[in-house]
């Protein structure tokens, strides 16, 4: 199962990663204000995630791919990491799509 990793930015901001059973961040969040928007975020992916039409495939300036999750509202609320090819992005999206829901929160800003 994979877990939504809550961390404070050195300018105050919390943000979030989702990491994968092995360890490996597939989605990172914007910052946010305070911690409650924060959550809200990790919601937000959530239930977005399992939308397809919310997942926004890139390409990046020095051509490798990418993806933003959206929310409904257009916002994007994760991005991911850099791919060597467009399988690997898709396969970076299925990860997502698979450990989000079930994703435990693990707030390491205490």
């Amino acid at each position: 199962m994979g877990k939504f990793v809550i961390t404070k930015r050195t300018n105050g901001e919390f943000q979030f990663n989702l990491t994968a059973n092995n360890g490996q961040t597939i989605l990172s969040s914007e910052g946010y204000t305070t911690k409650p928007n924060c959550e809200k975020g990790i919601e937000s992916v959530k239930r977005n995630s399992q939308d397809d039409s919310k997942f926004d495939c890139k390409i990046a300036s020095n051509g490798k791919p990418y993806f933003n999750l959206k929310a409904t509202n257009g916002q994007i609320i994760g991005t991911s990491q850099l791919y060597e090819s467009e399988a690997s992005r898709d396969n970076g999206i299925a990860s997502v799509k698979t450990n989000a829901p079930e994703a435990i929160i693990d707030d390491r800003t205490n």
